[in-house]
């Protein structure tokens, strides 16, 4: 938290943010790597912290932070998907994978354009966390474009009974994210490009396979 007043000058400001931003990128890394008991006096030191307070004093507690560590990369997905959810929408292109490219197209563009290679395995680690399950987070002006896409997402989904519509819809994130950090270890393994285009229509094709695949008739297990 920066104090202002008498003797404070833009320094303070920029230390202090980068103090945050090294320790949301820090604690990014180690989820992504040990899961999201990693002790806080680990990440603090991995951001060059010396206090084993300064998570507390910049983000009050572990939830705080990992709630800071989704958000991070937030501004940055919604801009993006938002372009998509408009050139699809000018192009009248509103079906099953097009929403799905716009979900998860700009989570890919993270790795080749900026060389973020861990969030989608901070995701995965973290996927029962309340900063991804709670419903509320969609009425976030933050998430505009999530909320949209599983909106229509649902509508293109008619044809199934709403209770397995409903359900595949809330296993999308879960399976959304270990397809997503598969490719973040295949990209740091050398087995793929973190641009590999043809990786990135399969993500999206068993995605979609995994909403649109037809309704079963099953006895019940006795």
């Amino acid at each position: 938290m920066w104090q202002g007043g008498a003797g404070s000058g833009d320094g303070v400001r920029v230390a202090v943010t980068d103090a945050r931003e090294r320790i949301i990128l820090a604690a990014e890394q180690l989820i992504a790597e040990r899961g999201q008991a990693v002790p806080l006096r680990d990440i603090a030191a991995a951001a060059g912290q010396r206090n084993n307070s300064a998570i507390q004093y910049h983000f009050g507690s572990r939830d705080g932070l990992i709630e800071a560590v989704v958000e991070h990369r937030l501004a940055t997905l919604e801009v993006r998907r938002l372009e998509l959810l408009a050139e699809q929408a000018a192009a009248g292109a509103t079906s099953v994978h097009d929403l799905l490219e716009a979900l998860v197209i700009p989570m890919l563009e993270l790795g080749e354009r900026y060389g973020i290679n861990h969030y989608a395995r901070f995701l995965e680690q973290i996927h029962t966390h309340r900063a991804v399950t709670d419903a509320a987070n969609l009425e976030s002006e933050r998430r505009t474009s999530v909320r949209v896409i599983m909106q229509q997402l649902e509508r293109e989904l008619t044809e199934l009974p709403k209770r397995l519509r409903l359900r595949r819809l809330r296993a999308l994130p879960t399976v959304l994210f270990a397809l997503l950090a598969d490719h973040e270890r295949a990209v740091e393994a050398g087995r793929v490009t973190a641009g590999d285009t043809v990786a990135w229509g399969e993500i999206v094709d068993m995605l979609a396979g995994v909403l649109i695949a037809p309704a079963v008739e099953r006895a019940p297990v006795r």
